[in-house]
């Protein structure tokens, strides 16, 4: 069992950066494909990316590709997502999850069975 919480979140403008972080406290972090959801206002929550056990294969989806990077650290427990060139449609709250699937098998939703609580990301036009 792993207990995930994000940080990181806030207010910036189109264009600007920030840089997400998820602390996972329970044994053995490094046995979990990592992802990173998001939820905007009103809709359903999607994938956006997810990193191998080792951080050696990273997946993203279209709509962040080029501009989100996830990566882990393993000996602190932490997965990061560094979002640059933010844009309006970026805004919503923004889930570590973390899974047992492999992570060439872990792109879905329901593949990841260990959530954090979310924290906001608000981009400004």
């Amino acid at each position: 069992q792993v207990q995930l919480v994000e940080s990181g979140g806030g207010l910036v403008q189109a264009g600007g950066s920030l840089r997400l972080s998820c602390a996972a406290s329970g044994r053995t972090f490094s046995s979990y494909t990592m992802g990173w959801f998001r939820q905007p206002p009103g809709k359903e929550r999607e994938f956006i990316a997810r990193i191998t056990r080792n951080g050696g294969s990273t997946y993203y989806a279209d709509s962040v590709k080029g501009r989100f990077t996830i990566s882990r650290d393993n000996a602190k427990n932490t997965v990061y997502l560094q979002m640059n060139s933010l844009k309006p449609e970026d805004t919503a709250v923004y889930y570590c999850a973390a899974s047992t699937y492999s992570g060439l098998y872990a792109l879905e939703e329901y593949k990841y069975y260990y959530w954090g609580q979310g924290t906001q990301v608000t981009v400004s036009s």
